[in-house]
């Protein structure tokens, strides 16, 4: 392996619940509207300027879009919280000569808070975004891209994700693909897409890579 690829929301970090917030906020003030979780996680694919777009009965997009960015950054802190394990992780494969990126449907802008927040920039090779790509996951653009940038072969990368469509736009890429349920909120309770590996800890995930991945891979 010389590159892993993450998706970021429930995978790098438990983001979904300031995700939730913000568009809840969102429908509520612009479409008076009360959105469960359930129902706003049947709206990912987009990034959140195309969820709003794409969803968002009021015409005033721009308004709600940027009502979005103020509530996903104003509660940030209270929601979002420090994972170590996770930490611990990237700097593991970092210091094993590991290149890592990030391919997410998150808008670069909203990705940034949360990478600042959990100082977290400046530690991928690679990072694509909603923004970036004109067909979202399952599609693989994203993955086809980033492994263009990091200089890296299919059959040299896995792609690892907590929801059926980073399994989808893995297997499209023909990469490895990996489904994890490590973080509080994931996206899939189960995979109705199967991923090449599962782990539902940070740590089984990190072994896997030290004993296994040199020869199953």
């Amino acid at each position: 392996m010389k590159a892993i690829i993450f998706d970021f929301d429930g995978t790098l970090a438990n983001t979904l619940p300031i995700c939730y917030y913000a568009f809840q906020n969102v429908f509520k003030e612009f479409d008076n509207k009360d959105l469960s979780s359930e129902e706003i996680k049947a709206m990912f694919g987009p990034s959140e300027t195309g969820i709003i777009r794409e969803n968002l009965i009021n015409s005033n997009t721009e308004q709600a879009i940027e009502m979005y960015y103020k509530k996903y950054l104003e509660n940030h802190s209270n929601l979002v919280k420090h994972n170590v394990e996770i930490d611990e992780m990237i700097k593991h494969l970092k210091d094993n000569g590991i290149k890592i990126g990030i391919v997410t449907g998150k808008a670069r802008r909203s990705l940034d808070i949360s990478l600042k927040a959990l100082q977290m920039d400046h530690l991928f090779d690679v990072i694509i975004t909603g923004d970036d790509v004109s067909n979202p996951k399952p599609h693989p653009e994203g993955i086809i891209k980033a492994l263009s940038l990091l200089s890296v072969r299919n059959n040299e990368a896995m792609y690892v994700g907590d929801s059926d469509s980073d399994i989808q736009a893995g297997i499209a890429a023909n990469v490895h693909t990996v489904g994890v349920r490590w973080s509080q909120e994931c996206q899939a309770s189960e995979f109705n897409i199967k991923p090449n590996s599962f782990f539902n800890s940070v740590n089984h995930f990190i072994n896997f890579l030290n004993i296994g991945s040199r020869h199953e891979l």
